[in-house]
């Protein structure tokens, strides 16, 4: 059985154009292309375009993508690879999500005695389930800036990473802060976070007022990003995306 690319589109959420350009760059092409033009797909190209979707999802770039594609033998194997690798980052989001949960009522409490601390017998707990790679592996859309981080980390001992991670999952709770207290995002003690960020990121390479709003954009585009910020707080992704556009706009450009 074969279904043209209107029927694929709709079943699968890809937009027609997607799959033109998947077509185009090689990642999926359809399986015959009628006398009108049409593209139509069959069993074999969906199982594929399912895989490309799951591995998007994982963060993976078109390229990345189509490397894995081209090395897999078995597609029943590969399959079973991209479950353990998806069921891996459920687990990893739900440890991040409890963390948070965690911090939260420690913060609510603290704020209630008066104390404005938190109590915490075992410090590490704060930091279960974040990964210190995660953000260097989700700024993939920008090569040459991820290649600095490398080189940077790479020169630095694994609790220096560690400790950069620990710095920026602090810089979005403290982000999420203000937006739960109805901070504009223009506002300085948020364009202070941000310039923090910005700061972070020049001291590697020189950072241009559009590609950091392009990372801005990302912090809602990109699903890996979006659901570390949502899960702290929901529409932190968003409120992080203005408040970068907001400091490129007023001291960037």
């Amino acid at each position: 059985m074969a279904w043209p690319i209107a029927e694929v589109a709709r079943m699968s959420g890809v937009t027609a154009r997607t799959l033109r350009h998947y077509d185009e760059v090689g990642l999926l092409p359809p399986a015959w292309i009628g006398t009108n033009g049409h593209r139509y797909y069959e069993e074999h190209q969906l199982l594929r375009l399912q895989q490309i979707l799951v591995l998007r999802a994982l963060g993976l770039g078109l390229i990345e993508i189509g490397r894995i594609l081209a090395e897999q033998v078995d597609e029943l194997e590969a399959l079973r690879g991209h479950h353990r690798r998806l069921l891996a980052e459920r687990d990893r989001l739900d440890a991040l999500a409890g963390t948070v949960s965690r911090t939260i009522t420690e913060l609510e409490a603290s704020r209630k005695d008066g104390s404005h601390m938190i109590s915490i017998n075992r410090p590490e707990n704060l930091f279960e389930g974040i990964q210190p790679a995660t953000y260097e592996e989700s700024l993939r859309a920008f090569p040459e800036l991820a290649g600095a981080i490398e080189r940077h980390n790479s020169a630095m001992s694994q609790a220096g990473i560690e400790a950069g991670q620990r710095e920026r999952t602090a810089r979005m709770i403290r982000l999420a802060e203000l937006q739960a207290a109805g901070t504009p995002a223009d506002a300085d003690p948020v364009q202070a976070e941000i310039d923090g960020q910005y700061r972070e990121l020049s001291g590697l390479r020189a950072v241009s007022a559009e590609e950091f709003r392009a990372i801005g954009r990302s912090c809602v585009g990109n699903e890996q990003w979006r659901a570390a910020y949502e899960s702290i707080a929901p529409g932190l992704a968003a409120y992080q995306r203005d408040a970068i556009e907001a400091y490129a706009t007023t001291r960037l450009s």
